[in-house]
Protein backbone atom coordinates (compact mmCIF):
# COMPACT_ATOMS: atom_id res chain seq x y z
CA UNK A 1 0.00 0.00 0.00
CA UNK A 2 1.40 2.74 -0.86
CA UNK A 3 1.57 6.58 1.64
CA UNK A 4 0.70 9.81 0.59
CA UNK A 5 2.58 12.48 2.65
CA UNK A 6 0.07 15.34 1.53
CA UNK A 7 -1.27 15.86 4.78
CA UNK A 8 2.25 15.68 6.92
CA UNK A 9 3.45 18.16 4.75
CA UNK A 10 0.95 20.88 5.60
CA UNK A 11 0.78 20.00 9.55
CA UNK A 12 4.77 21.23 8.38
CA UNK A 13 3.35 24.58 7.95
CA UNK A 14 3.73 25.67 11.86
CA UNK A 15 7.78 25.44 11.19
CA UNK A 16 7.75 28.26 8.53
CA UNK A 17 8.09 31.51 10.24
CA UNK A 18 6.83 34.71 8.91
CA UNK A 19 8.53 38.53 9.05
CA UNK A 20 11.86 37.25 8.28
CA UNK A 21 13.40 40.14 8.42
CA UNK A 22 11.40 42.33 11.38
CA UNK A 23 12.08 42.34 14.77
CA UNK A 24 8.91 40.48 16.44
CA UNK A 25 7.22 40.59 19.76
CA UNK A 26 5.52 37.92 19.02
CA UNK A 27 6.46 35.20 16.27
CA UNK A 28 3.95 34.37 13.50
CA UNK A 29 4.46 30.77 11.57
CA UNK A 30 2.06 30.10 8.36
CA UNK A 31 -0.28 27.67 10.11
CA UNK A 32 -1.15 30.18 12.43
CA UNK A 33 -1.48 33.00 9.11
CA UNK A 34 -3.21 30.45 7.35
CA UNK A 35 -5.80 29.88 9.91
CA UNK A 36 -6.50 33.48 10.54
CA UNK A 37 -6.94 34.26 6.44
CA UNK A 38 -9.87 31.91 6.41
CA UNK A 39 -11.17 33.12 9.38
CA UNK A 40 -11.57 36.64 7.40
CA UNK A 41 -11.94 35.64 4.25
CA UNK A 42 -15.37 33.26 5.16
CA UNK A 43 -15.81 36.86 7.74
CA UNK A 44 -15.44 39.08 4.14
CA UNK A 45 -17.76 36.47 1.83
CA UNK A 46 -20.28 36.25 4.64
CA UNK A 47 -20.74 40.49 4.77
CA UNK A 48 -20.56 40.44 0.97
CA UNK A 49 -23.37 37.80 0.90
CA UNK A 50 -25.70 39.15 3.84
CA UNK A 51 -24.79 42.55 3.91
CA UNK A 52 -24.58 43.59 0.50
CA UNK A 53 -26.61 41.01 -1.13
CA UNK A 54 -23.90 39.41 -3.69
CA UNK A 55 -23.44 36.00 -4.23
CA UNK A 56 -20.81 34.74 -2.24
CA UNK A 57 -19.65 31.31 -0.63
CA UNK A 58 -18.12 31.64 2.69
CA UNK A 59 -17.10 28.34 2.91
CA UNK A 60 -15.31 27.90 -0.78
CA UNK A 61 -13.71 31.48 0.82
CA UNK A 62 -12.56 29.45 3.72
CA UNK A 63 -11.07 26.32 1.57
CA UNK A 64 -9.05 28.57 -0.30
CA UNK A 65 -7.48 30.67 1.97
CA UNK A 66 -6.53 27.91 4.40
CA UNK A 67 -4.32 26.60 1.27
CA UNK A 68 -3.27 29.79 -0.04
CA UNK A 69 0.30 29.38 1.43
CA UNK A 70 0.40 25.65 0.99
CA UNK A 71 3.21 26.00 -1.24
CA UNK A 72 5.68 28.13 1.24
CA UNK A 73 6.20 24.55 2.65
CA UNK A 74 8.24 23.72 -0.05
CA UNK A 75 9.70 27.28 -0.89
CA UNK A 76 9.15 29.02 2.53
CA UNK A 77 8.48 32.35 3.24
CA UNK A 78 10.57 34.63 0.65
CA UNK A 79 10.26 38.22 2.54
CA UNK A 80 8.06 40.72 0.60
CA UNK A 81 10.58 43.04 -0.41
CA UNK A 82 12.63 40.52 -2.51
CA UNK A 83 9.08 39.11 -3.80
CA UNK A 84 7.56 42.39 -4.90
CA UNK A 85 11.21 43.82 -5.95
CA UNK A 86 10.00 43.94 -10.01
CA UNK A 87 8.35 42.57 -12.30
CA UNK A 88 10.85 39.72 -12.93
CA UNK A 89 11.66 38.59 -9.80
CA UNK A 90 7.26 38.31 -9.00
CA UNK A 91 6.76 36.00 -12.17
CA UNK A 92 9.56 34.02 -11.50
CA UNK A 93 8.64 33.27 -8.26
CA UNK A 94 5.23 33.04 -9.50
CA UNK A 95 6.99 29.82 -11.31
CA UNK A 96 8.62 28.63 -8.00
CA UNK A 97 5.56 28.65 -6.39
CA UNK A 98 3.22 26.96 -9.08
CA UNK A 99 5.98 24.33 -9.21
CA UNK A 100 5.80 23.67 -5.51
CA UNK A 101 2.03 23.42 -5.77
CA UNK A 102 2.30 20.79 -8.47
CA UNK A 103 4.68 18.94 -6.54
CA UNK A 104 2.63 18.68 -3.18
CA UNK A 105 -0.55 18.19 -5.23
CA UNK A 106 1.76 14.72 -6.88
CA UNK A 107 1.64 13.71 -3.32
CA UNK A 108 -2.12 13.00 -3.15
CA UNK A 109 -4.02 10.01 -4.54
CA UNK A 110 -5.02 10.41 -8.31
CA UNK A 111 -8.51 10.30 -7.46
CA UNK A 112 -8.48 13.17 -4.95
CA UNK A 113 -5.96 15.91 -7.24
CA UNK A 114 -8.79 17.31 -9.33
CA UNK A 115 -10.52 18.53 -5.52
CA UNK A 116 -6.97 20.32 -4.50
CA UNK A 117 -6.09 21.28 -7.46
CA UNK A 118 -7.97 24.64 -7.27
CA UNK A 119 -7.08 25.07 -3.72
CA UNK A 120 -3.55 25.03 -3.99
CA UNK A 121 -3.29 27.46 -7.10
CA UNK A 122 -4.57 30.84 -7.68
CA UNK A 123 -8.79 30.50 -7.23
CA UNK A 124 -9.78 30.37 -11.17
CA UNK A 125 -12.64 32.89 -9.87
CA UNK A 126 -11.41 36.12 -9.46
CA UNK A 127 -14.48 37.31 -6.93
CA UNK A 128 -13.08 34.34 -4.46
CA UNK A 129 -9.31 35.28 -5.30
CA UNK A 130 -9.56 39.25 -4.37
CA UNK A 131 -11.39 38.48 -1.25
CA UNK A 132 -9.01 35.89 -0.36
CA UNK A 133 -5.79 38.58 -0.66
CA UNK A 134 -8.02 40.94 0.71
CA UNK A 135 -7.86 38.64 3.80
CA UNK A 136 -4.14 37.65 3.36
CA UNK A 137 -3.94 41.84 3.81
CA UNK A 138 -6.20 42.04 6.66
CA UNK A 139 -4.64 39.38 8.62
CA UNK A 140 -0.81 40.84 7.53
CA UNK A 141 -2.70 44.38 8.75
CA UNK A 142 -3.57 42.80 12.25
CA UNK A 143 -0.41 41.25 12.81
CA UNK A 144 0.73 45.07 12.99
CA UNK A 145 -1.23 46.30 14.81
CA UNK A 146 -0.83 43.62 17.71
CA UNK A 147 3.19 44.33 17.13
CA UNK A 148 2.91 47.93 17.61
CA UNK A 149 0.43 47.59 20.16
CA UNK A 150 3.03 45.67 22.39
CA UNK A 151 5.21 48.71 21.68
CA UNK A 152 7.16 47.39 18.34
CA UNK A 153 7.58 50.58 16.52
CA UNK A 154 9.18 48.00 13.89
CA UNK A 155 6.22 47.25 12.40
CA UNK A 156 4.85 51.02 11.54
CA UNK A 157 5.23 51.74 8.16
CA UNK A 158 4.60 48.20 7.48
CA UNK A 159 0.82 49.12 8.64
CA UNK A 160 0.49 52.18 7.21
CA UNK A 161 1.53 50.39 3.96
CA UNK A 162 -0.38 47.62 4.78
CA UNK A 163 -3.33 49.92 5.52
CA UNK A 164 -2.99 51.96 2.21
CA UNK A 165 -3.44 48.63 0.44
CA UNK A 166 -6.71 47.68 2.08
CA UNK A 167 -8.13 50.68 0.85
CA UNK A 168 -6.71 50.20 -1.99
CA UNK A 169 -9.08 47.58 -3.05
CA UNK A 170 -12.34 49.51 -2.90
CA UNK A 171 -13.90 46.07 -1.56
CA UNK A 172 -17.17 47.34 0.83
CA UNK A 173 -16.63 44.38 2.56
CA UNK A 174 -13.26 45.06 3.80
CA UNK A 175 -14.68 48.70 4.21
CA UNK A 176 -17.38 47.06 6.76
CA UNK A 177 -14.80 44.87 8.67
CA UNK A 178 -12.37 47.71 8.99
CA UNK A 179 -15.03 50.10 10.67
CA UNK A 180 -16.68 47.54 12.76
CA UNK A 181 -14.14 44.81 13.33
CA UNK A 182 -10.62 45.99 13.45
CA UNK A 183 -11.17 48.53 16.09
CA UNK A 184 -11.32 45.53 18.76
CA UNK A 185 -7.76 44.74 18.19
CA UNK A 186 -6.38 47.90 19.24
CA UNK A 187 -7.65 47.78 23.36
CA UNK A 188 -6.19 45.13 25.75
CA UNK A 189 -8.05 41.87 26.42
CA UNK A 190 -9.37 44.40 30.34
CA UNK A 191 -10.02 47.37 27.86
CA UNK A 192 -12.61 45.22 25.18
CA UNK A 193 -14.24 43.76 28.38
CA UNK A 194 -14.89 47.12 29.45
CA UNK A 195 -16.35 48.48 26.45
CA UNK A 196 -18.03 45.46 26.04
CA UNK A 197 -19.77 46.46 29.74
CA UNK A 198 -20.11 50.00 28.56
CA UNK A 199 -22.18 48.72 25.27
CA UNK A 200 -23.88 46.26 27.37
CA UNK A 201 -25.22 49.22 30.27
Amino acid sequence: MKDYPFFAYLSRMRYIRRWGLMRNTFQENVQEHSHMVAVLAHALAVIRRDVFGRPADPGQAAAAALYHDAPEILTGDLPTPIKYYDGEIRRAYQKVEACSAQKLLDTLPEQLRPAFAPLLGEAADPSLRILVKAADKLSAYIKCVEELKAGNHEFGQAARQTLEALKGYGLPEVDYFMEHFLPAFSPTLDEMGQLQKVKEF
